[in-house]
């Protein structure tokens, strides 16, 4: 195999990455999401991204929670696009961290009245630092997964060894 056939193969094309991640982030922190709302950890409905598209009395039932955890996944794989596409190359945790607390941020405090039909300050402080700790454990798991992806050269730097 020539030398650029083998330097090509060994990058991972990031969009399909990005999807395995966010479904992979969307599946585990939504279902801790679920988790932490039947234990009472949070007070904020598992549908709550769905609160603009179905009406609230369908959110607090079974399959507005189902519907409301697929959701959490489709956002999980458009939140892993847009990070592994534009910020990929950044090494370390915080990045990821940092990414978790600007979604934490867009979606309670900014579009608030959208997602959550009240202020964030209405919530009972034990929902709003749970909700805030699940989005940073969140962002730190996509971005520390991309970092380690993308800037782990040990794997990229070694020629591949022929057996004799």
């Amino acid at each position: 195999m020539s030398p650029s056939k083998q330097q090509r193969s060994n990058h991972t094309n990031p969009v399909t990455f990005a999807l395995e991640l966010g479904i992979f982030a969307g599946l585990i922190w939504g279902g801790i999401r679920w988790l932490m709302y039947t234990l009472h950890f949070t007070k904020v409905l598992p549908g709550f991204l769905g609160e603009p598209f179905f009406k609230h009395s369908f959110l607090v039932k079974a399959q507005g929670h189902l519907a409301g955890y697929l959701l959490f996944i489709g956002f999980s794989v458009v939140a892993s696009l847009i990070y592994v596409l534009i910020f990929r190359k950044l090494k370390g945790p915080w990045p990821g961290m940092l990414y978790g607390v600007l979604w934490w941020a867009v979606i309670f405090l900014a579009y608030s009245r959208t997602f959550l039909m009240q202020p964030p300050m209405k919530l009972p402080w034990n929902s709003a630092i749970s909700e805030f700790c699940l989005f940073v454990l969140w962002g730190l798991f996509i971005g520390y997964t991309a970092a380690i992806e993308y800037t782990d050269e040990r794997k990229r730097d070694k020629p591949a060894t022929k057996l004799a």
